[in-house]
């Protein structure tokens, strides 16, 4: 594989688990709202994703019986998020669930809730330094894998792609960004890859797109890291240069998305995008609200198979993760009505 503008990526965590004895977490059964409150911090208000996020919020706070405080959102501004964890704290949060961005600059205000013995659950992001709860995330190398695998075989292992990197100061996008790389390398080399930052900005994938397709106008494949951010304006693009056809016509740009949302449901069935990795916004929501009660409540967790279809994991001492599972989704499962994605707002 030809890796044109690589990106600097930081080096991935790869760790060894043996599990623990198969543990499952219990159910969580509707209380009479004791325990303390539980704050959330909504990550952002640009993404159709997080968007759906927080309409799960409340709605799996009232289903648990959770005393949730009003949410707050910091706006993908890391100094928001530390300034709302500080509100949050002094307005009597006994627990915090949040979605840190900059998954490295969070790490001195993690120091200072486990000072305070204020347990902290984190979204779809792990940090890099700091202790936490637990983070509720699913597999993100399996993202950017699974992106790979489903191009690679699309273009038969021959063409050019465009990736929209999401920002490589959250693993989110390091995670994805390594594993889309090294699959592309070991198993499909006849694919040219345009590797492009984005700091997921629509607009910036957007005027990288309109860049490498002047230049390479046989460009045939598109990753997006986030369908949230980045599928609108792609499409808008695409459709300005008559780029937007079905997949039986020669010019169709195949396009692998991650997130899941409904808008990229509806694109997969128009035949615009062909598939998109499902993350689960509804189940982020219901077992961040759940862990966050927990700790509250006094339990602890072990790694293992839990009963909800995921697995817990160790990532390191003292930082434990809930893997959730994160289907494909293509022509063929999108009217599948298990997937959030075809339940939310209905």
């Amino acid at each position: 594989m030809k890796l044109l503008r690589p990106a600097l990526l930081a080096t991935a965590l790869v760790v060894s688990l043996t599990a623990c004895d198969s543990s499952t977490t219990p159910s969580a059964d509707k209380t009479d709202a004791k325990g303390g409150q539980i704050a959330v911090d909504l990550p952002r208000a640009d993404s159709d994703f997080w968007n759906s996020y927080a309409k799960y919020i409340p709605q799996y706070a009232k289903d648990s019986g959770i005393n949730l405080m009003t949410p707050t959102n910091s706006q993908n501004d890391i100094a928001k998020l530390v300034a709302n964890t500080q509100a949050l704290t002094s307005q009597g949060a006994k627990a915090i669930v949040m979605a840190p961005q900059d998954t490295g600059a969070i790490a001195t205000t993690l120091t200072q809730l486990e000072q305070k013995k204020i347990p902290v659950v984190t979204v779809d992001t792990r940090p890099d330094k700091g202790n936490v709860f637990m983070v509720v995330r699913a597999d993100n190398r399996a993202y950017g894998q699974k992106a790979c695998e489903f191009l690679g075989t699309k273009l038969g292992g021959k063409g050019k792609v465009i990736e929209f990197q999401g920002s490589l100061s959250s693993v989110n996008g390091r995670d994805r960004s390594e594993a889309f790389a090294e699959c592309m390398s070991s198993k499909f080399p006849g694919i040219t890859v345009f590797a492009e930052p984005t700091d997921w900005e629509g607009a910036k994938a957007s005027a990288a797109l309109q860049t490498r397709l002047a230049q390479h106008p046989d460009i045939n494949g598109i990753y997006m890291q986030a369908g949230g951010v980045f599928l609108a304006p792609t499409l808008q693009l695409l459709r300005t240069k008559n780029l937007l056809v079905p997949p039986s016509d020669p010019k169709h740009i195949f396009i692998v998305s991650n997130d899941g949302i409904p808008q990229e449901f509806d694109a997969i069935r128009k035949g615009e995008i062909d598939a998109t990795v499902s993350q689960p916004a509804d189940l982020y929501a219901k077992y961040a609200l759940f862990y966050a009660k927990a700790a509250v409540d006094g339990k602890t967790f072990q790694p293992g198979k839990t009963d909800h279809d995921s697995t817990i994991v160790k990532v390191r001492e003292g930082l434990l993760e809930d893997q959730l599972p994160a289907p494909l989704v293509t022509k063929d499962n999108v009217d599948d009505s298990a997937l959030w994605g075809n339940q939310i707002g209905k």
